[in-house]
């Protein structure tokens, strides 16, 4: 199958979910999770309507940032999505348009001290571990909390919302309640009176609004279910070949 093929099948799936739970198609948007995939697969993407693209390092982010900024710009948006260590966060903070693993205070601090640096704001997500996988990164559901309230302190991060990688199954209906729980975490945060009498925090409700979940095998009950962004790798360019380099 043909990427134009698969990134349409991807679209029409994304609008049947939306149709099916009363929801605009709109709401949600299409990373194509481009690790090891050379730079023609991704321009190949991009001429094909796509203009986000997630990756897992931060060293294969900068490289096609750097590759393909001359031809596209700001037009494509690269987003971090895997695990990222605080002595690489200078690398991406002016990067990545998101980052999606934020899973710690001392991480936070980090991204705060580069992004204060170059004056920006950074937009972040809270990687939470909705299964408790030992393999998987990511705060309990009881530690999110409390990491959100330290989060919004810091006046160069902005917290836009929560995201979660699923337990890999065969049947998509396995990870529905994990779904639901993280879309109820999400609703609980996003209503959360905050108003404590602390002078320093910077938090606008109104831009907590993203709800990052579902994968190629499970990304129509995760829109189901609510999510604002799926993260698509194999769906769009097939199985990925480990052995390309760039």
């Amino acid at each position: 199958m043909l990427i134009e093929e698969r990134i349409n099948d991807t679209l029409k799936r994304i609008e049947a979910a939306c149709i099916r739970a009363d929801r605009n198609p709109s709401e949600v948007t299409l990373i194509a999770v481009s690790k090891t995939q050379p730079l023609h697969m991704i321009e190949e993407a991009y001429k094909l309507g796509i203009r986000n693209f997630g990756e897992n390092k931060v060293q294969e982010l900068v490289q096609k940032y750097d590759n393909l900024k001359d031809m596209y710009g700001s037009n494509i948006k690269w987003h971090q999505i895997g695990h990222l260590q605080r002595n690489k966060v200078k690398q991406v903070i002016d990067k990545a348009v998101l980052i999606h693993s934020v899973d710690s205070v001392r991480l936070a601090h980090m991204i705060e001290k580069e992004a204060s640096k170059k004056n920006i704001v950074c937009d972040v997500l809270i990687q939470v571990n909705i299964a408790m996988e030992a393999t998987k990164n990511g705060v309990s559901t009881d530690e999110l909390v409390p990491l959100f309230m330290e989060l919004i302190k810091l006046p160069h991060i902005r917290v836009r919302g929560l995201m979660t990688i699923a337990p890999y199954v065969t049947d998509p209906e396995k990870n529905r309640n994990y779904f639901s729980k993280m879309r109820q975490l999400f609703i609980d945060i996003k209503s959360k009176n905050i108003d404590n009498g602390l002078t320093d925090i910077y938090f606008d409700p109104n831009s907590f609004d993203i709800l990052s979940m579902g994968m190629t095998g499970d990304f129509e009950v995760a829109v189901e279910e609510g999510a604002t962004m799926v993260r698509i790798g194999t769906g769009i360019f097939g199985e990925r070949d480990y052995t390309i380099s760039q």
